[in-house]
């Protein structure tokens, strides 16, 4: 069923085709200009005090930077397919999605339901994560993930493919009964590209005492992830650190840390290689 808005069939294996090649693009894109700009802030850093918030001290594995790319090009395009296919279940009146905003409900709404997806995400990536850790599901899903053992922007999507293709699933699936505003589903991609780079980091960029802060505390930044990339069994989250909280998955390590990381002097002996 065709939408009134538009004059062509969205799955139509040639506008199908184009559909899912705009939206790598915008999907690559996205990826590569945020993560090209805290790979510069990462190593500008070394020039400034901010050379002591690198959390893993460890060198990087020679190639691991492209490695890393021609992964997170490749999930780009399944990101980009799980998109093209959202597309067209919406141009079949499949999904909740909806295109007005009128009265301050609606921008009420629109807020709060960025809120909700968010947590949606949150819950969904958490026990997802948990469950890539299985042993026989890690070796086949997930290890391309953690064979980054030091963890750089570019580790943000570096996905196996069944990995990438079970995180892709997400949001059609949600926009089926969640009802999402496209402005609304761009905010949300955007901030889980910003939230899964600067997890990746392994540069602390948030302020001192933002850890024990009221709402800093829930944040996830470079230290709380780079502790799942060492230690594996902690910290599963994306966004948010609640799951890992109330689960008992947060590393005793991270507070402190978080403190050493971010404190005006580094009592660690341990040199800093950049």
């Amino acid at each position: 069923m065709s939408s009134p808005m538009l004059p062509y069939t969205l799955s139509h294996p040639d506008i199908f085709l184009i559909m899912v090649g705009v939206m790598f693009l915008m999907v690559a894109g996205r990826y590569l200009v945020i993560a090209a700009v805290f790979m510069v802030l990462f190593y500008g850093a070394r020039l400034t005090p901010w050379r002591r918030r690198r959390v893993n001290l460890r060198p990087y594995q020679r190639g691991q930077f492209f490695r890393e790319m021609g992964w997170s090009i490749l999930t780009s395009g399944i990101f980009a397919l799980a998109g093209a296919i959202a597309a067209v279940l919406w141009q079949w009146n499949m999904t909740a999605i909806y295109l007005t905003l009128e009265g301050p409900g609606d921008y009420i709404y629109f807020g709060i339901s960025i809120l909700i997806v968010l947590f949606l995400h949150e819950t969904y990536y958490y026990w997802l994560h948990r469950w890539m850790h299985q042993p026989q599901i890690y070796r086949q899903v997930h290890q391309v993930h953690h064979d980054s053992l030091v963890a750089s922007p570019w580790t943000a999507f570096s996905f196996h493919p069944w990995e990438a293709l079970l995180q892709a699933i997400f949001l059609p699936v949600v926009l089926l009964f969640l009802p999402l505003h496209p402005f609304a589903i761009v905010i949300q991609l955007t901030l889980m590209t910003f939230s899964s780079v600067i997890n990746h980091l392994n540069l602390e960029i948030y302020p001192r005492g933002c850890s024990r802060h009221w709402l800093g505390r829930f944040l996830i930044g470079a230290t709380h992830h780079s502790l799942h990339h060492s230690q594996f069994r902690y910290n599963y989250g994306l966004y948010f650190t609640f799951w890992d909280q109330l689960m008992g998955t947060e590393s005793p390590q991270y507070l402190s840390l978080f403190d050493e990381k971010t404190a005006p002097t580094i009592s660690s002996k341990a040199p800093l290689r950049f």
